[in-house]
């Protein structure tokens, strides 16, 4: 459940104010959550006991035809794994976020999110409230709370539970549960509408439907500024935080950056 007001959210990150809280909520197992947040908002994603599965989207707020891109994600940067200093790119590529901390290390940009068929194959049912909700069917409810539809649901990032590409192309699960407390803090570079379906992974290779609880804490902040090391830490992702800047420059009532 969310914590409101959100500023009376408890055990924040060191350093963080209550009052420049904006978003706290914990996620149990198959829940899923939403929200538009500010540009230069910091958003952090806990894994509270080792074993949630944060199935993640962004929308730009203020056109939510673009969305996050995960294959440009990975081939525009030359990585195969995300991390710290990773920038989650969109389909026109504009910088939507910038992964500012990483404490896990163990992601997936190539899975994507469960469908109900595959849920219903493997556990006896998949309904979006059933027992065994799937990712899509999540954010499709997430998403028209926002007016967008099920064409709007995109590849999606999974954090917290690792995939690895073997020499022979095999993809090959890391393991879970992992280490609880981990976390994964975001710099949001847009106005952005965030979803995250909290539920279990397409190749968990467990029996049982097992997904633990997600934490979600954001907070105003500032996004990545030219001159940082993380701005010009690959020409790529200068590029990335460019197109954001003259997009955002092109806005009404927007000032050319210097």
């Amino acid at each position: 459940m969310p914590t409101i007001p959100p500023w009376s959210a408890e055990a924040l990150p060191e350093g963080v104010q209550p009052a420049a809280v904006v978003w706290d909520e914990t996620v149990d197992g198959g829940g899923y959550s939403a929200k538009a947040l500010a540009r230069g908002t910091r958003l952090r994603l806990t894994d509270v006991t080792g074993d949630a599965c944060a199935n993640l989207l962004l929308h730009n707020h203020c056109l939510p035809t673009e969305r996050l891109n995960v294959a440009d994600t990975v081939k525009v940067q030359w990585q195969a794994y995300l991390g710290t200093g990773s920038v989650l790119l969109s389909d026109l590529g504009r910088a939507m976020a910038t992964v500012a901390e990483d404490s896990s290390g163990l992601h997936d940009a190539f899975s994507g999110g469960s469908c109900r068929a595959a849920n219903a194959a493997r556990y006896g049912s998949g309904e979006v409230e059933g027992p065994h909700p799937n990712a899509r069917d999540r954010f499709g409810v997430s998403l028209a709370k926002f007016g967008l539809s099920r064409r709007d649901i995109a590849p999606c990032v999974c954090l917290f539970k690792g995939v690895r590409v073997a020499e022979d192309g095999a993809m090959v699960w890391q393991g879970a549960p992992t280490a609880a407390g981990a976390h994964v803090e975001l710099v949001l570079e847009l106005d952005t509408i965030v979803t995250v379906a909290n539920t279990a992974h397409v190749l968990d290779p467990r029996p049982d439907y097992t997904v633990g609880p997600l934490r979600i804490t954001a907070w105003r902040s500032t996004p990545t500024e030219e001159g940082t090391p993380q701005w010009s830490s690959t020409p790529e992702r200068e590029r990335a935080y460019r197109n954001t800047q003259a997009w955002l420059a092109g806005l009404p009532g927007a000032t050319v950056p210097a």
